[in-house]
């Protein structure tokens, strides 16, 4: 094998390893993005049945469903970073 030949090999193989984060971290903030969009939108259906059936109470539980997201959203903040290791790691 010539030294072109080597060079061409050694070059596929980093493309694949670069292939292969990109698609990991990809993977991952998808994946970590499902939860937190099911969870916000359970949580919201949930808050407004609520207020409808108690309006009294809508400040209370404004207050609490404002708190739940934020949670949910820190979940899919962790996987933007899992993602961004998986890449420039």
């Amino acid at each position: 094998m010539g030294t072109e030949e080597t060079k061409a090999v050694v070059e596929g193989a980093l493309n694949n390893i670069e292939s292969a984060k990109v698609i990991g971290a990809a993977i991952a903030m998808g994946f970590g993005a499902i939860g937190p969009g099911i969870g916000i939108g359970l949580l919201t259906a949930k808050a407004l049945e609520a207020i409808g059936r108690n309006p009294e109470t809508a400040s209370k539980v404004q207050t609490v469903m404002i708190l739940g997201i934020a949670f949910a959203e820190a979940i899919a903040i962790y996987a933007l970073v899992i993602a961004l290791i998986v890449l420039f790691g």
